[in-house]
C-alpha cells in the first residue's frame, strides 16, 4: 500500500499521523534480487532500478483509519496467489510509519511512502521462485484496486 502525503510535517506524532495522508495507491516495487545483496546493509541499489517500479492504478482519497485497519492484500503472479495477508497484521502500523519517517525527513504534500510487502516474495520460496519476461503481476487490496504489471527484459 502506498500512502500519499496531502498535509506536510516533520516529526509527525504518531497520534495525528493520519491526518497526513491525503490518498492511498498500490505499488509493485518490482526488486532486482540480485542487486539487493550488492551491500550488507543497504537495498537501496535493488529498488530503484530504471522501469522496475508502478504505482498504481489510481489514489482513492483517504477519509478515516477503517480504510486501513484490516485491508486483504493478495499479490498474484500468472493468477497464481504469491502473497496474502491483512494490514491488521503488519509490523509497524501506518501510523508508526509515518512517525518514524518523518523523524528524518520533512514529508511534504505529494510524497509517497511505500508501506512494505507480506510474506510470499519469491525469493523466500525453496529453491526461489524467480520472475521472468512474460510473467504478469497483480498487487491487490480491498477498497484500493489492482495493479497490474508485466515483467519485460530491459530493452
Amino acid at each position: 500500500i502506498v500512502i500519499v502525503i496531502g498535509k506536510g510535517g516533520r516529526r509527525i506524532p504518531e497520534v495525528s499521523a493520519l491526518d497526513h495522508i491525503a490518498a492511498l495507491s498500490l505499488s509493485n516495487e518490482g526488486t532486482i534480487r540480485d542487486w539487493v545483496r550488492h551491500a550488507k546493509f543497504n537495498v537501496t541499489q535493488g529498488k530503484n532500478f530504471d522501469r522496475t517500479g508502478s504505482i498504481g492504478p489510481w489514489l482513492v482519497p483517504f477519509t478515516d483509519e477503517a480504510q486501513l485497519a484490516d485491508i486483504k492484500l493478495e499479490t498474484r503472479v500468472n493468477g497464481e496467489v504469491r502473497q496474502q495477508d491483512r494490514t491488521s497484521r503488519m509490523i509497524f502500523s501506518f501510523r508508526k510509519i509515518i512517525n518514524y519517517v518523518s523523524t528524518f525527513t520533512t514529508l511534504v504534500p505529494g510524497d509517497v511512502i511505500l508501506t512494505g510487502t507480506p510474506t510470499g516474495a519469491g525469493a523466500r520460496f525453496d529453491p526461489p521462485i524467480w520472475l521472468k519476461p512474460g510473467d504478469v503481476v497483480e498487487v491487490a487490496a480491498e477498497g484500493i484496486g489492482t495493479l497490474i504489471n508485466p515483467v519485460a527484459d530491459e530493452a
